[in-house]
C-alpha cells in the first residue's frame, strides 16, 4: 500500500559531479570530483515548484521534466510512498554538457533525497545498490552514476537480466592518494548523445584488445602505480573519433600528454582532466595558447552522495 508523505518533510542532497571513461576505461570506469549540487526539498500540500540557482538557471525545465524531480519520483515509487506536492531547489556547481556528470548528479540527488524524507517515518530508503541501479537506469550506463553514488574512483559493469533489461553494478577502487586531479573546464558545451554518436558501431579485435590492456592497467595505476598512468589513459575507441568535433580539447589533452600528464576527455568532453602525482601542472602547459579556453584548477576528489533529514545540506 502506498503511504502518503505528509507535509512539513524536509530533505537535503548533496552530490558530486564525475569523470567517466578516465580514457580506456569506456562506460565502466568513473571518478568522483569534489564539486557539488545541492538539492532541497519540502513537502507541501499540493503542485510542484521547482527553483535552480547557479548552473542550468534558465535553461532547464523547471516542472516535473526537470531530472532532480524525475529522480525524485521514481525514488518515491520505489520506496512505496508518494507526496502531495513539493518545493524543489536545486543550487547547482556542475557546469552542464562539459563531460561533467551533470545529468547524472541531477538523477542521484533526486533519488538519494527520498532517502532524507522517508527516514522520517522510519520507513527503509534506497540502497547503494537500488540508488547505482535506478540512476543508471536513467543514463543507460553506470560510470558516472556510481561514482556519483559511491565517490572516488569505481569500476562499473552491465550486466542483462535475462528479459531485456539490464542490471548495473559497480564496486569502489581505493584511489591511491599521491593521484592529484585537475579538470580544464571550457566555456564550450557538448551534447554527449552527439558526441557519442561519432563513436562506430563495430571496432576492430586489435582496438578492443589494445583498450583491455589499458583498462585493467589503469584499475593498478589508480590504486598502486600512479607512474603508469600515462601509458594507462592511453584509448583508441572514442577520444580520438570525438577530437573532430571539440578541436579544442583535443589539442589541450595532446600538449598534456607531451608533457607527460596522464590526461583524458572527460566523459564526453569537452572537459579534460589531468591525473598526475606531481603537486602542480607544468608552466609550459598552463601558460600555452591550447590553455586559454580552459579554466584549469585542482579539485579534491568527490565524497558519495550524502542525504540529510531536514534543510541542512551536508558539506
Amino acid at each position: 500500500m502506498v503511504q502518503l508523505l505528509p507535509t512539513g518533510l524536509t530533505a537535503s542532497v548533496a552530490v558530486a559531479a564525475s569523470s567517466a571513461n578516465l580514457g580506456p576505461g569506456f562506460d565502466s570506469l568513473g571518478l568522483a570530483l569534489g564539486l557539488y549540487d545541492e538539492v532541497i526539498v519540502e513537502t507541501v500540500e499540493s503542485g510542484l515548484v521547482v527553483q535552480v540557482e547557479g548552473e542550468g538557471a534558465g535553461q532547464v525545465p523547471l516542472t516535473s521534466d526537470h531530472l532532480v524531480v524525475q529522480g525524485i519520483l521514481r525514488g518515491l515509487r520505489e520506496v512505496g510512498v508518494e507526496a502531495p506536492g513539493m518545493v524543489v531547489r536545486c543550487r547547482n556547481a556542475i557546469p552542464h554538457q562539459r563531460g561533467l556528470g551533470s545529468s547524472a548528479a541531477a538523477v542521484v540527488g533526486g533519488l538519494a533525497v527520498v532517502n532524507g524524507l522517508v527516514a522520517q517515518l522510519d520507513r527503509p530508503g534506497l540502497s547503494e545498490t537500488q540508488l547505482i541501479q535506478l540512476a543508471s537506469e536513467f543514463e543507460g550506463h553506470p560510470d558516472n552514476a556510481a561514482a556519483a553514488v559511491l565517490g572516488g574512483a569505481v569500476v562499473s559493469w552491465t550486466a542483462s537480466s535475462g528479459e531485456g533489461a539490464a542490471d548495473y553494478a559497480a564496486v569502489p577502487l581505493r584511489l591511491h592518494p599521491d593521484i592529484r586531479l585537475f579538470p580544464a573546464i571550457p566555456q564550450l558545451r557538448s551534447s554527449t548523445a552527439e558526441t557519442r554518436a561519432l563513436l562506430p558501431e563495430q571496432v576492430s579485435h586489435r582496438d578492443a584488445r589494445f583498450n583491455l590492456s589499458r583498462a585493467a592497467l589503469l584499475v593498478v595505476a589508480l590504486t598502486e602505480r600512479p607512474d603508469l598512468l600515462l601509458a594507462a589513459t592511453e584509448d583508441v575507441l572514442h577520444q580520438p573519433q570525438r577530437g573532430a568535433a571539440q578541436p579544442e580539447s583535443a589539442a589541450f589533452l595532446r600538449l598534456l600528454r607531451r608533457h607527460g600528464i596522464a590526461a583524458v576527455l572527460s566523459g564526453a568532453g569537452p572537459a579534460v582532466i589531468a591525473l598526475t602525482a606531481a603537486t602542480q601542472l607544468p608552466a609550459a602547459v598552463l601558460d600555452s595558447p591550447e590553455a586559454r579556453v580552459f579554466n584549469v584548477t585542482e579539485m579534491p576528489v568527490g565524497d558519495a552522495v550524502k542525504w540529510n533529514s531536514g534543510v541542512a545540506v551536508p558539506g
